[in-house]
């Protein structure tokens, strides 16, 4: 995949399984993952460079970005704006 402009293609981590009391979670109370790596960065748009990279460990906003599944993956395609903080030393 190679996303245009400024758009970033991010795989998102797994829902937690277990709570740190050791109690399973259910599939329907899961919550929506909101980190994820960066796997596809688009070139950029109107002359701005993009912030992250291929890699990065990325928090983004609850609703950010379209799902999408692809080679049996599940995908996340958004803006570079959606992207709220890339993590350091890869947390």
């Amino acid at each position: 995949m190679k996303p245009i402009n400024d758009r970033v293609v991010v795989k998102p981590a797994q829902a937690e399984e277990k709570t740190q009391g050791g109690i399973i979670i259910p599939d329907t109370a899961k919550e929506k993952p909101q980190r994820g790596e960066v796997v596809a960065v688009g070139p950029g748009k109107d002359g701005n460079a993009m912030t992250v990279k291929a890699g990065d460990i990325v928090l983004y906003g609850k609703y950010a970005g379209q799902e999408l599944q692809y080679q049996g993956q599940d995908y996340l395609i958004m803006r570079e704006d959606d992207i709220l903080v890339i993590l350091e030393g890869n947390e």
